[in-house]
């Protein structure tokens, strides 16, 4: 079984740069002529994202498209429990996005230039690069684009969520933009934290309602988290 697993991973992951290699100048080219081509940028890696995925046998399902409003930005909050996260995000989102990322991320050679241009990086060891990146995700919402934060700061290898951190709630709070909880169900049984081999299969997206902050006081951001933190329990454990 690891013998068919790591031939499955080989292949996977030589078609993730050979499709990354072919989608990219229709990926980064747009926004290097203007931000307000963002919207051609993702159209393509949902392009690159659906290749790929078809193309190793990974299915996405996604649920609760409704809640989603044409138009209006949101804080979008997910379970991080595998590196399928990422191309589960382009996939089950229809709107352009900005994420928060590790900085490491920017150092891998040609993925971390192209998803600089989409993503907002920040050192979670250093207090000045956190301010730094809140002041960049609000700049994101004021234009009208939505965010996604991993509210737990890093992949999560156990099946229960781990405390949030305060950044996308405090984000919330101070620009009256709702959070809007994002369930990944699948991913880290077909990539876990543990390791690096992959498993085909069926990864499921579920969103629910919005979570609208009510005022902009200091303790509206513990109330919103622990709201935030209730609800995507609840959708994990619903749905898993």
């Amino acid at each position: 079984m690891k013998i068919l697993k790591t031939i499955y991973t080989i292949y996977a992951l030589l078609l993730f740069w050979i499709f990354m290699i072919i989608f990219a100048p229709f990926i980064f080219i747009p926004l290097l002529l203007s931000s307000k081509w963002g919207y051609v940028t993702f159209f393509f890696i949902r392009c690159w994202a659906k290749v790929w995925s078809f193309s190793i046998g990974v299915k996405f399902n996604i649920h609760g498209l409704e809640h989603i409003e044409e138009g209006k930005p949101y804080i979008y909050i997910f379970n991080h429990t595998s590196y399928l996260d990422a191309p589960a995000i382009p996939m089950a989102i229809p709107q352009e996005i900005r994420a928060l990322g590790k900085k490491e991320l920017s150092k891998i050679p040609l993925f971390g230039f192209m998803i600089s241009k989409i993503a907002v990086w920040v050192d979670r060891q250093s207090p000045e690069s956190r301010k730094e990146s809140i002041i960049r995700l609000r700049k994101v919402l004021h234009s009208g684009v939505s965010v996604v934060v991993a509210p737990e700061g890093t992949r999560n290898p156990s099946d229960s969520l781990m405390p949030f951190q305060n950044g996308a709630f405090r984000l919330s709070v101070e620009t009256g933009v709702p959070i809007m909880p994002m369930a990944i169900i699948g991913a880290g049984k077909l990539m876990g934290r543990d390791s690096l081999l992959m498993s085909p299969g069926t990864i499921d997206v579920y969103f629910s309602k919005p979570i609208v902050p009510i005022g902009n006081h200091e303790g509206e951001i513990a109330h919103l988290k622990e709201k935030s933190y209730n609800r995507l329990e609840a959708m994990i454990l619903t749905h898993e």
